[in-house]
């Protein structure tokens, strides 16, 4: 404003205002630290190595062995063949790893319309000294995909978007199983 001084009977208002702003800013942050809110840190796992199968080139692969570095567990490939294998604490053995695409939708004259994309993780978890400690165990998720045969590049990296989110989604069920 040009110079005029704002009227007496606004001035407490104001800085009850601001007042009121910090007490909520502070009891929101006493509330959230009181009931135990924090932020998902690393896993702490209750072994520290870990033997895998897992390809050096697949996605679920590079993608666990990093949340298990960051949790702080040594991962192992298998042994050279002749070499007696490492002593680790856990074996992951990866039975089958693999990508689907299904058509779940055409129209009346066979063009596609819908797809379904699966991804399937079966593995098993056994100690070090041999014990089964995570039967045969299949992870599936499925993600449906509408399908337009104009809009192909876009669906194909809308496809890929949907395969990388069901991986993530993988390790992340699996490192909780671990």
């Amino acid at each position: 404003m040009n110079g005029e001084r704002l009227p007496a009977s606004l001035l407490p208002a104001a800085g009850r205002r601001d007042w009121l702003r910090a007490t909520a800013a502070a009891s929101l942050a006493l509330g959230l630290g009181g009931c135990g809110f924090r932020l998902r840190g690393a896993l702490q796992l209750p072994f520290s190595s870990l033997r895998t199968n897992l390809s050096e080139r697949s996605e679920i692969g590079r993608e666990l062995r990093a949340q298990l570095a960051a949790s702080g567990v040594q991962v192992v490939g298998p042994a050279p063949a002749g070499q007696p294998p490492q002593p680790v604490d856990v074996e992951l053995t990866v039975l089958t790893e693999q990508r689907e695409r299904v058509v779940v939708g055409v129209t009346a004259i066979g063009q596609v319309r819908e797809l379904q994309l699966r991804v399937r993780f079966k593995f098993r978890v056994r100690s070090g000294k041999g014990r089964d400690l995570i039967d045969d165990l299949e992870l599936l998720q499925e993600r449906d995909l509408s399908y337009d045969e104009a809009l192909v590049l876009g669906k194909q990296a809308e496809e890929e978007l949907l395969y990388r989110e069901m991986q993530s989604d993988i390790v992340r069920q699996l490192m909780r199983r671990l």
